[in-house]
């Protein structure tokens, strides 16, 4: 038996090369375009690893539903420090986490809310909006 990827010789001592089956034309796939949601994700666990990265290094946080196609992403730095995104889905905000190796809460109390530091404005605007203090600054004039 022959083996057919060699070539045979032919009467002339020459080797004349099989014609093989034609190659597969395969042009090399392209990676598939990543969705809509996993370009939100995306880009909401870039924002939440810069915040972490400017605030103490580290951040927790806690997802909630907070309206009609939103969901809030409430972060706490390291350092005390607190902010929010929103997410278009709960499955975005997930992601967005799990892609910033965010640390997710249950809820928003306990140990989390202990490490929330607050300043003289939110302090001033808690009991202004509770206790009749100072309201809200004036709009700017257009």
């Amino acid at each position: 038996m022959a083996d057919t990827t060699q070539p045979e010789p032919t009467d002339s001592g020459e080797s004349a090369a099989q014609p093989s089956a034609p190659a597969a034309a395969s042009k090399p796939s392209k990676p598939a375009k990543p969705s809509k949601d996993e370009k939100r994700a995306e880009r909401l666990a870039r924002q939440i690893t810069a915040f972490a990265t400017g605030h103490g290094g580290g951040a927790e946080g806690q997802i909630a539903h907070i309206g009609r196609g939103s969901v809030r992403i409430a972060l706490v730095g390291a350092d005390g420090e607190w902010g929010v995104l929103v997410a278009p889905s709960q499955e975005s905000a997930r992601r967005a986490a799990e892609i910033a190796g965010l640390t997710l809460q249950d809820a928003f109390d306990g140990e989390l809310a202990a490490k929330v530091r607050t300043g003289p404005y939110e302090w001033a605007r808690m009991a202004g909006i509770q206790l009749g203090g100072p309201g809200n600054p004036p709009a700017p004039a257009s």
